[in-house]
């Protein structure tokens, strides 16, 4: 199988590279994977040492907005896994026109060229802040997309044009809609890694508003686990939710987090609430459970694990973070 992921060198898009090339949902064995990363910020070659010597991947630096490079590099795969996206809310509150360039713009770009090569199949990554906030219970894929943030509304966008594209056109197109993903290789900005690397500094913990906004908890390896699924077995035109079952405050994680780092609640500065900030997610992910999927990673043991990672690999986040302070 010829595979194209985009966005493969970020967090989640690089997770699925090494997990697919190492066996994880299968035999590798014939399994090519072209990688496609514009390498912005969050990208990072790094990601991807582990899979650097293995025969599967094929790295290619570019932007999925580039017809040219699509209709040269998409024809011959089996399926396209569409990770790239522009994915931080804060970024996308202070400018929204890279979000709505690569999370709307480039989604259609890739679904055309995909469409015009007759790929067979497409994958499409999205995330449950399509949907808004929820005061109670949880969203199924049914719930109509209220989105909030510039971030959230250029999802949206895209997951409303990979469906127009399924129905119009006939492709077999699929999306999926995550909870909040942590685990190793995260960029520092997202909430998880920036306090935990704030922590290993000395530092504090910048917490929003009241610290009571909801999110729930997603490892990132079940997250694959989930695409792979719906890669395999999804439906054209349906979306699946992926959770990870483990709602949590913000004020309660920062203490688990200030817990696993022996450190005391001085640590916590509380700051200005985001503009428009989600009060609660929680998805309802019976549909894709009924393809086989559960969440294999404890959220105790994936917190621990994660931020393990994090304490014993500075030489990996250290740089980052001092080209976010240069950029601020």
């Amino acid at each position: 199988m010829r595979l194209l992921v985009t966005g493969a060198a970020g967090f989640i898009g690089s997770t699925y590279v090494r997990n697919v090339l190492a066996g994880a949902y299968g035999d590798a064995g014939d399994v090519r994977i072209t990688v496609l990363d514009k390498l912005t910020y969050a990208g990072n070659t790094a990601n991807l040492a582990d899979v650097q010597d293995h025969p599967g991947p094929t790295f290619v630096q570019g932007d999925i907005c580039d017809t040219a490079l699509l209709a040269d590099l998409v024809p011959g795969h089996d399926a396209v896994v569409n990770f790239a996206a522009e994915s931080h809310v804060d970024r996308s509150i202070a400018g929204a026109d890279d979000f709505v360039r690569t999370n709307v713009l480039g989604t259609q770009a890739l679904l055309e060229a995909a469409r015009a090569a007759r790929v067979p199949r497409f994958v499409h990554i999205s995330t449950d802040e399509v949907y808004g906030s929820i005061e109670t219970g949880s969203w199924t894929e049914d719930c109509a997309l209220l989105a909030n943030s510039p971030y959230a509304a250029s999802k949206a966008g895209a997951d409303i044009l990979a469906r127009a594209y399924a129905r119009t056109y006939g492709m077999d197109v699929s999306v999926t809609r995550c909870s909040n993903n942590y685990g190793p290789y995260q960029y520092p900005e997202k909430l998880i890694p920036l306090f935990v690397t704030n922590l290993l500094e000395g530092g504090q913990l910048p917490l929003y508003g009241d610290g009571l906004c909801v999110r729930d908890w997603l490892h990132v390896d079940d997250h694959c686990r989930g695409v792979q699924l719906v890669l395999e077995k999804g439906r054209p035109g349906e979306a699946y939710n992926i959770g990870g079952g483990e709602e949590l405050t913000n004020v309660e994680l920062t203490h688990l987090l200030l817990e696993a780092c022996g450190a005391g609640p001085e640590r916590i500065t509380y700051v200005p609430d985001r503009p428009g900030h989600d009060r609660r997610y929680s998805v309802d992910d019976s549909k894709l459970r009924e393809l086989g999927y559960a969440p294999r990673v404890s959220f105790p043991d994936g917190l621990a694990r994660t931020v393990d990672w994090y304490r014993d690999n500075p030489q990996w986040w250290k740089p980052l973070r001092r080209a976010l302070s240069a950029a601020a």
